[in-house]
């Protein structure tokens, strides 16, 4: 069978399942397809015809490339399709956004017959995304008197590819659908047990939020064809958890409009909002495809007379409406007067969603058109030998005379872009910044592939220090969907200039770690900035920010971010660990206690948290900064002692070491690379010349939260208050509960110790807690299913050289087996310990999950509703967040303990500790 009849298959296949054919990405399918176009009597030719103008995909891919060919020779009259002439073929050259169709733009505009040439340049004016060897083409040829390229250059010069777009619309009318109460994740936007089909859009729309949902979008839609449906997280948070560009591509593909007629599934122009406003990294996905997003403050807190807040009976702030939103109310967005309206009422003011720079965005259908357009702008200025004009709203910079800097401060004043020698800037500056670390994760990784294809890069800015694609999302099981999607993502991501955690051509062991401990150990230097797509990425040297998987492929594409310097709380402690308490609590306890000092107001929200917990090196570290995400906050920055911070990076050489010697380093030595800038740095602050990373003494923070050791006195839990009769209160991660909550009547269905938030320790406490009970009782018995899965292959093979994986094998029902991964996820579970393969595992959701309705326990990092485990009828599954010792002792008995229960398994073992020191 042809490559075209094996497709059509797929497409009767496809429109079995409500689905359109799958988009062309395959340069032998498409040379199949011309060639029934160039057969006039061919029975597909009209379908062809079809595929070929509306069905590939642009950019980079294999595709696009003969597309742009084939457009070519129609230009230059070598051949004749009637349906496609000359004109219409500049036109879909236009649509095709970079890479093949850049250099057949090039090589006609620069070409000998000048009709043509005209109009490739008029097209070529358009277009914004040019890589150095385009750039380097127009340079030359201007250089050697072509006035054409001279013609492109000085419209390039005068942003026209920008100021002839169309202004934004004063007003957007706009009807409400209230897609839940409370924070929305990004798990009902864009499920993680979907996850294998993120990169086929059509498919993966199928899945946000519910198939009624989708049905009543398209009812409001119907009943207001004249306005877009603005989706709202009614008392929460919209977008909380995972960056997920496919959640904001899903509500773009149900409430958007389409990018080009001619790119099938790709939209634009979202609009969403919430009571509490919108996730920090979820929002940079907004911009990321010229989308709007809207902090509503509906619901404001009750006050009394005197002005003091109102409680009910537990303690709780009472919240009342300051306006509706109700599903299918129509407001209206004034562009203009950046206001929200009810017909001529004024809701609100929302200047903080059209900034200058959030309204170029807009206009330019998203965030990389404009960071493409101001690069190209600058080059042609400075090849023309003139000032390039004032065009694009001016970067807002912050100087605040007399006043210190913090330490996020510090790091984007170190690494930014075209600010002037001398120049200090502070919070709320924008700012573009060199990113020296980049992680693409592999649920995520196939939309950055896209992506990058879609921004016409092929290769790995040489200004990015290292980058990592890893395998740790489909770890647990190497199922048919695995199989498919990730040997193709490791192929593209290697060739770019990846480091990948598996090898393309087979040679290195798969490497399945998860990948912020990667990160975390490749990040060599604390003054790093770090972008990762997984709003976990969150280092504890550097800054690091969690990003959508486009937002990853431009750092990778350009090694640059822009965004403002964030606002910084400052966390501090006072006081002393008891010696039964995990730091783990300590992390729990900071939430909770900020919470309470701020009336109940979470002041991590958006902001950077700088905490101070520099007697604990990197990998204890980031159990905190890890769960800064939970908290809200935009990143998080551990302050670190100068000795803490070289034991930190000498381990982290040892591991990179490992991934050289495993034979993971590329031609360009990456890793080697980032060895040496280890030792540099080392160096660095042995001989004093830089010490340690410090905030100024006079830095000005949004808050100060002073976290109290003292008082904490018992295992704190994260709850998801799944039966809260205020159903926005369900699901936040801001209910901490002292274990004492639960006497001993909470029932445990599974415990689970695994995910980025444990390390090394965690393991060996999970060894010392069954020494323990066996030492007591001469045997251990679960009364619970135990799922253990260490974060990395460097751990276990540290557990055997210290004896303790061989007592965690001895008490174990399963243990993984590389040799033979599971091909398919696990649905029942005994009561034995699971010693399951390096990943995710049970974090994710993608793969394995717990029993419906069960009630589990575990060290992760996520309680939303379905991601570790799904409601049933009559029970509501629930995923409590404990420390390990708490999670290992409840499987054990089956419930959560009680204090004295703890306090009798954990004598004597060395749980993690953190003494604070005084700060400046």
């Amino acid at each position: 069978m042809s490559i075209y009849n094996d497709y059509v298959q797929e497409v009767v296949e496809r429109k079995g399942q409500g689905l359109h054919p799958k988009p062309i990405d395959g340069a032998e399918l498409l040379s199949e397809v011309i060639a029934q176009i160039k057969d006039t009597n061919n029975e597909h030719r009209e379908e062809s015809l079809r595929l070929f103008i509306y069905n590939t995909l642009p950019g980079t891919t294999p595709a696009a490339a003969v597309k742009a060919q084939f457009l070519k020779e129609i230009i230059l009259g070598q051949e004749v399709v009637a349906e496609i002439t000359p004109t219409f073929a500049f036109e879909l050259l236009s649509h095709m956004k970079g890479g093949p169709s850049i250099k057949v733009l090039l090589d006609i505009a620069l070409g000998a017959d000048e009709a043509v040439a005209k109009q490739a340049a008029e097209v070529l004016k358009t277009q914004v995304f040019l890589y150095d060897a385009d750039t380097n083409r127009l340079k030359v040829a201007y250089e050697t008197g072509n006035a054409i390229a001279k013609d492109i250059l000085e419209s390039y010069a005068k942003a026209e590819f920008f100021t002839k777009l169309p202004e934004v619309p004063e007003e957007i009318k706009v009807v409400t659908y209230i897609a839940a109460e409370g924070d929305i994740s990004t798990d009902l936007l864009s499920p993680g047990n979907q996850a294998h089909s993120r990169s086929d859009r059509e498919l993966h729309g199928k899945c946000m939020i519910t198939p009624a949902a989708q049905e009543e979008i398209k009812a409001l839609q119907a009943l207001h064809p004249d306005a877009s449906v603005m989706l709202i997280a009614e008392k929460g948070t919209m977008g909380v958890g995972s960056s997920r560009m496919s959640g904001v591509n899903n509500v773009a593909l149900w409430t958007g409009k389409q990018a080009s007629p001619y790119i099938p599934f790709v939209n634009i122009a979202p609009i969403v909002a919430g009571t509490n406003g919108i996730s920090p990294i979820f929002l940079t996905t907004v911009d990321v495809t010229g989308g709007i997003g809207i902090d509503l403050q509906n619901w404001v807190k009750k006050t009394d007379e005197n002005g003091n807040v109102v409680r009910d009976e537990n303690g709780d702030v009472i919240l009342e409406q300051a306006y509706s939103v109700a599903t299918g109310t129509v407001l209206t967005i004034n562009t203009k007067t950046k206001k929200l309206y009810n017909g001529d009422v004024e809701l609100k003011d929302i200047s903080k969603s059209f900034t200058p720079q959030k309204l170029e965005f807009i206009k330019a259908g998203g965030s990389y058109a404009i960071v493409f357009g101001k690069k190209i702008q600058t080059f042609a200025a400075q090849t023309l030998g003139i000032e390039a004009p004032q065009v694009f709203a001016p970067a807002k910079e912050i100087t605040k005379e007399g006043v210190g800097l913090t330490a996020v401060e510090k790091i984007f004043n170190k690494n930014a872009v075209g600010v002037a020698p001398g120049k200090t800037l502070h919070a709320g500056s924008d700012v573009r910044v060199k990113v020296n670390i980049v992680g693409s994760q592999d649920t995520t990784g196939l939309m950055t592939a896209q992506e990058l294809e879609a921004m016409a890069a092929t290769v790995i800015a040489p200004s990015v220090d290292g980058a990592y694609q890893s395998g740790c999302h489909t770890a647990s099981v190497w199922d048919k969907k695995a199989q498919a999607n990730i040997p193709k993502l490791m192929k593209f991501m290697n060739e770019f200039g990846v480091i990948t955690a598996r090898d393309p051509k087979g040679e290195y062991h798969s490497m399945t770690d998860v990948i912020h401990k990667v990160l975390n150990d490749i990040t060599v230097d604390e003054w790093a900035i770090i972008i990762g797509g997984d709003s976990h990425t969150r280092m504890s040297k550097g800054v690091a920010f969690g990003a959508d998987s486009g937002t990853v492929a431009l750092a990778l594409a350009t090694g640059e971010a822009s965004m403002p310097i964030p606002e910084s709380v400052k966390v501090t402690f006072k006081g002393q660990m008891k010696e039964h308490m995990d730091f783990r609590d300590v992390v729990h306890a900071t939430q909770l206690q900020m919470l309470q000092q701020f009336d109940g107001e979470n002041v991590f929200q958006g902001r950077i948290i700088e905490v101070h917990i520099g007697t604990l090196l990197a990998d204890q570290a980031f159990t905190f900064t890890d769960w800064t995400a939970e908290m809200k906050a935009k990143a998080s920055i551990c302050i670190s002692q100068d000795e803490t911070l070289i034991q930190s990076l000498e381990i982290a050489k040892s591991r990179i070491q490992i991934m050289i010697d495993k034979g993971m380093d590329n031609k360009n030595q990456v890793l080697q690379g980032l060895i040496d800038k280890a030792n540099k740095r080392i160096a660095e602050i042995r001989s004093g010349e830089k010490p340690a990373l410090q905030p100024d003494a006079n830095a000005s923070y949004y808050a100060e939260v002073v976290v109290d050791l003292d008082i904490i006195d018992e295992p704190m839990i994260a709850d998801p208050d799944v039966n809260n009769a205020d159903v926005s209160k369900r699901y936040t991660h801001d209910v901490i509960r002292g274990l004492s909550y639960y006497g001993a009547d909470k029932k445990v269905d599974l415990g689970f110790v695994g995910s980025c938030m444990v390390h090394k320790d965690d393991l060996k406490i999970v060894s010392q807690i069954l020494k323990n009970v066996e030492a007591e009782k001469g045997y251990v018995s679960f009364n619970a299913p135990l799922v253990v899965a260490a974060p990395t292959y460097n751990i276990i093979d540290e557990l055997k050289a210290e004896g303790d994986w061989e007592f965690l094998q001895k008490y174990s029902g399963f243990e993984f087996n590389d040799a033979l991964p599971k091909t398919a996820a696990r649905t029942e579970y005994e009561n034995i310990m699971y010693l399951e393969r390096p990943g995710c595992n049970l974090c994710m959701g993608n793969q394995e999950k717990a029993a419906k309705g069960d009630t589990v326990l575990a060290t992760s990092t996520r309680l939303f509703q379905g991601r570790v485990v799904e409601d049933r009828d009559g029970k509501k599954g629930e995923s409590l967040l404990a420390s390990t010792p708490v999670v290992v002792l409840s499987a054990i008995l089956g419930r959560i303990p009680t204090v004295e229960e703890y306090k009798s398994a954990v004598k004597g073992i060395n749980l993690t500790k953190f003494a604070p020191i005084p700060t400046k």
